[in-house]
């Protein structure tokens, strides 16, 4: 199966971007960040496609980048900061880790017919409407979301191409960059993005955690995702794709309603999506031990 299909829709995105002037000098400041590390990573990505990289490589990468981002930020970031009793140095390191996570997260959902596309078609379209229209931020959550749409031409199953990580891990930079970025700019809370990308936060980090505490290798790849065993448990890709769009879009509707509610009716919604989330997880979880085996 050919994984190149991410760098035409980073190019495309990026493009867009450039030419509707939300990336030029008078713009945003974070919009032109998250461009230039969409960049890099889609390069280091497109490398490693063709040449695997080391995983401490990688990693240095992803970890510099996501520095970086959140330090050139960190006077945006500061005003919205609602844990004035941490030092911000604190803060924004553990900003920096989310960042991280969320570009190898990303990476790891990219295994499923339609999965990554979908996610970020409408993932991104939910910043597009929640951010006000013609601004940088706005005007790069459309074209991303464009370009997944057209990637969603022959990403959906059968699959005829991948992003690979040329494309699945600027995406997970942009998708935590741009909810960190609407954030700072005060165009929705700080959970709105986790909240509309929880259908891939939750089943990757549950994962990880459950992989963690078997003592498995985290750098050997694997099958225990909860859209993975949704697939190998009788689902396959279409199957499990259906149900990852009801999860998606029921995340974005959440989000988008829970960003008109004010203080506890907001936290509220959040904390049951991403509980409802983790339920569903845990029953993947149990049906997958109890299948029958040979």
């Amino acid at each position: 199966m050919p994984r190149f299909g991410g760098i035409a829709m980073i190019t495309v995105a990026l493009a867009v971007t450039v030419a509707s002037g939300a990336a030029s000098a008078s713009a945003a400041e974070a919009v032109v960040l998250l461009c230039a590390g969409a960049l890099a990573l889609a390069v280091m990505g497109v490398v490693d496609d063709r040449q695997p990289v080391a995983v401490a490589a990688r990693l240095a990468v992803h970890g510099a980048v996501s520095v970086l981002f959140v330090s050139l930020l960190a006077a945006e970031i500061a005003h919205r900061m609602p844990w004035s009793g941490w030092p911000a140095a604190v803060t924004l390191a553990v900003l920096a880790l989310a960042l991280a996570w969320s570009i190898n997260l990303y990476n790891f959902m990219d295994g499923s017919d339609g999965l990554a596309g979908a996610m970020a078609l409408i993932g991104f379209g939910c910043f597009a409407l929640a951010s006000p229209a013609g601004t940088p931020l706005n005007l790069l959550a459309g074209a991303v979301a464009g370009a997944a749409a057209g990637f969603l031409l022959f990403n959906w199953p059968p699959a005829r191409l991948f992003m690979g990580d040329g494309g699945s891990v600027p995406i997970g930079f942009l998708a935590a960059g741009s909810a960190l970025a609407g954030w700072a700019e005060g165009y929705w809370p700080a959970w709105f993005g986790p909240v509309v990308f929880a259908p891939f936060v939750i089943d990757a980090s549950a994962t990880l955690a459950l992989r963690t505490l078997r003592g498995e290798p985290l750098w050997r790849a694997h099958r225990q995702h909860a859209y993975q065993k949704l697939n190998l448990l009788g689902l396959g890709h279409a199957g499990s794709l259906r149900i990852y769009l009801a999860l998606m879009a029921a995340c974005a509707v959440a989000a988008l309603i829970g960003r008109r509610l004010a203080g506890p009716g907001a936290m509220a919604l959040a904390v049951s999506v991403v509980a409802l989330l983790v339920l569903g997880y845990g029953v993947v979880e149990v049906l997958w031990r109890r299948r029958p085996t040979a």
